[in-house]
């Protein structure tokens, strides 16, 4: 089973959850969530499968998320326009993401990720 992993290599939290991947013969297909960020459309699918809402999809962390003072805007927002901001810019996403058909993993952690192995 292949994976996509959207992540942006400059981020620790990225390179933890890319070295589990690689220790556990996980396969996957590396993707820059900056020069290649999700579509309004693939990040709609991503946030249905998930079931989470689309809040969680928010690097609430990031240097662009405080700048915008999106804490406050977000809460003025519909979901629609939520996922349009967030495909509007990569470092306003949660990273990483672990993608397959049926799997979608935000941001990691280990005891979560550890489900992948078989």
């Amino acid at each position: 089973m292949n994976y996509v992993f959207i992540n942006y290599p400059k981020c620790s939290t990225c390179q933890k959850a890319k070295k589990f991947l690689d220790k556990n013969n996980i396969k996957y297909t590396d993707r820059h969530i900056v020069t290649d960020t999700p579509t309004y459309e693939e990040l709609k699918n991503i946030i249905e499968i998930s079931g989470l809402p689309v809040n969680k999809f928010f690097n609430t962390s990031g240097l662009l998320y405080r700048s915008m003072n999106l804490k406050n805007e977000l809460k003025s927002l519909s979901d629609d326009e939520k996922i349009r901001l967030l495909s509007s810019n990569g470092m306003l996403i949660k990273r990483p993401i672990l993608v397959n058909n049926n799997t979608i993993l935000v941001g990691f952690k280990e005891e979560e990720w550890n489900k992948l192995k078989k």
